[in-house]
């Protein structure tokens, strides 16, 4: 987590309030985001799996959650490449950082900020 990156986006939107609101809605639909990742992929679905993932790499990028972004966005390249075998692998990967950004998005700035 990089909590520069939500500092920033209260001074762009110049309402802190606007930029909580943002990371707390991520965080509420960080479950269903992976869900309809991991059912794109095991349904072999490449366009959802493409939406899904890009999804979440820009929203994990604008909560600072980087590592995450940087594995999806390696996602999204072996989605793109027709390869949703490797793909498919990656997804308990992306289950670990996805929560374990939720986990300190939580710790460090929802409930700091409540």
């Amino acid at each position: 987590m990089d909590l520069a990156v939500l500092q920033d986006l209260e001074e762009q939107l110049a309402h802190p309030a606007v930029a909580q609101k943002f990371a707390r809605d991520y965080a509420t639909l960080w479950s269903q985001r992976h869900q309809k990742l991991a059912a794109a992929l095991d349904r072999q679905d490449a366009a959802a799996a493409l939406d899904a993932v890009i999804s979440m790499k820009i929203a994990s990028a604008m909560v600072g959650g980087l590592r995450l972004s940087r594995l999806a966005e390696q996602l999204e390249e072996f989605i793109r490449k027709g390869d949703l075998e490797k793909g498919h692998a990656l997804i308990a990967a992306v289950e670990i950082h996805g929560s374990a950004t939720v986990k300190e998005l939580r710790d460090t700035y929802i409930l700091a900020d409540e």
